[in-house]
């Protein structure tokens, strides 16, 4: 009788080992993307002096552990973030312009200015990232889609480039949390 039992706890640990559970968040393992299944490459905990202010899950076509593999992979992509605290549509934007600037050169960042404004305006029209919500940055193949609780916000934002310059402000040479940069990328 007892046999049956621990096939039943391997079976259910086998069927839970890939999920991952972070500050009450719970990613899974697999999700789908432009009809492509995506695989959850990593997730950290986003910290801002000592709050905890979102969980981030990085998901791929495959699991990638070198930032410029990441970023030159082809197919869709998710940025998962799944937001602790409440945080103003204002904050949430500069944050993000932040990381642009640090991951980018100033010529580049010109280039990509007027796609980062059509994000902001997006993010304004959310008002705020209450605790609770989800905001996906989805890279469809052809544009960036911002996704709030799993429904499209706003129109999608072109340019593969742009995509790209929002994982470097999480994978890039300066990325906003370190330890969540080797998150992202499994270790």
């Amino acid at each position: 009788m007892q046999k049956p039992l621990i096939c039943a706890v391997l079976t259910l640990a086998a069927f839970t080992a890939g999920a991952a559970e972070l500050a009450g968040v719970k990613l899974d393992d697999k999700t789908q993307l432009e009809a492509r299944e995506l695989v959850l490459n990593g997730a950290g905990l986003r910290k801002r002096i000592i709050f905890n202010v979102y969980v981030i899950g990085l998901y791929l076509p495959e699991k990638k552990a070198d930032p410029a593999a990441v970023l030159a992979l082809a197919g869709p992509k998710r940025a998962a973030i799944h937001m602790l605290r409440d945080v103003s549509a204002e904050t949430f934007t500069e944050a993000l312009v932040e990381g642009l600037r640090a991951n980018t050169t100033e010529g580049e960042y010109k280039a990509l200015e007027p796609r980062a404004q059509e994000l902001a305006r997006i993010i304004a029209e959310v008002k705020e990232a209450k605790k609770g919500m989800t905001i996906s940055l989805d890279w469809t193949g052809g544009a960036t889609q911002v996704m709030v609780n799993g429904k499209p916000a706003g129109k999608p934002i072109a340019g593969e480039d742009f995509y790209r310059a929002l994982l470097r402000i999480w994978l890039g040479d300066k990325p906003v949390q370190d330890d969540l940069k080797k998150s992202l990328l499994g270790a």
